[in-house]
């Protein structure tokens, strides 16, 4: 492929396009804005040089001469998302600005249900991850551990986005794709569920839907998911 290397290569450490010739027509900030309109629209898989090329109204190969691998391409895309963060003076209660971290971690992936499929330790140094670290170190200065455990932190906490997230969306996308409602499933299932309780062969689990018959509340359950990560790093005194 043209401009692609042989060896490995941060894609923010090379010019915007390679190549002689006229001001290039492109930004990396126009491909990835390309990239992600389809992404939004029809998914992950959607998104190729080739789709992205025909976004832009421009020709494959010549996509290459900016942008060398699809991988490339998905790190520029999870690098645009990451400059969706809003970044706040911190307010000096770390708890609450890591609450409102992830809670906005959460909103930005259900605006973009693709994201959860790219997050990875290899995109997270790009410019506005970057700076998305910066602001989440800084709402933590008044937290007295080493950097190495803040940002520990801030990594157990994406992930418990991520994951409750991704979850969210596959149940979403499971419920999309059934002959029936959601309810209709759920009342066959809590029916089945009901009679296995009440043959006594399982006492335990009897006596905790007693305790607590539901239903679940999601939103609650996200919330005490981000306090348990955080109590973990809350210092005893």
């Amino acid at each position: 492929m043209v401009g692609r290397a042989a060896v490995p290569e941060v894609i923010w450490a090379r010019p915007e396009r390679t190549g002689r010739g006229p001001r290039p027509a492109y930004t990396r900030a126009d491909i990835a804005a390309a990239a992600v309109r389809i992404a939004d629209a029809d998914g992950l898989d959607a998104v190729s040089m080739r789709h992205v090329a025909a976004e832009l109204g421009c020709g494959t190969m010549s996509l290459y001469n900016y942008v060398p691998r699809k991988e490339d391409l998905f790190e520029l895309m999870v690098d645009a998302i990451s400059g969706e963060h809003e970044l706040w003076e911190p307010s000096g209660d770390w708890r609450a600005d890591m609450l409102r971290v992830g809670r906005q971690t959460r909103a930005l992936m259900r605006r973009h249900p693709w994201l959860p499929r790219l997050m990875s330790p290899v995109y997270g140094f790009s410019p506005n991850a970057l700076r998305y670290l910066e602001h989440c170190l800084a709402c933590l200065d008044p937290l007295d551990m080493t950097y190495g455990m803040k940002l520990q932190l801030v990594g157990m906490l994406n992930g418990t986005v991520t994951t409750y997230v991704a979850n969210e969306l596959a149940t979403a996308e499971r419920s999309r794709s059934l002959p029936w409602s959601e309810e209709e499933e759920n009342a066959v299932r809590i029916a089945y569920l009901g009679g296995q309780l009440a043959s006594g062969a399982f006492p335990r689990m009897a006596a905790a839907f007693t305790e607590d018959p539901g239903p679940i509340d999601l939103e609650a359950v996200f919330e005490l998911a981000l306090n348990r990560v955080l109590d973990a790093f809350t210092p005893r005194g």
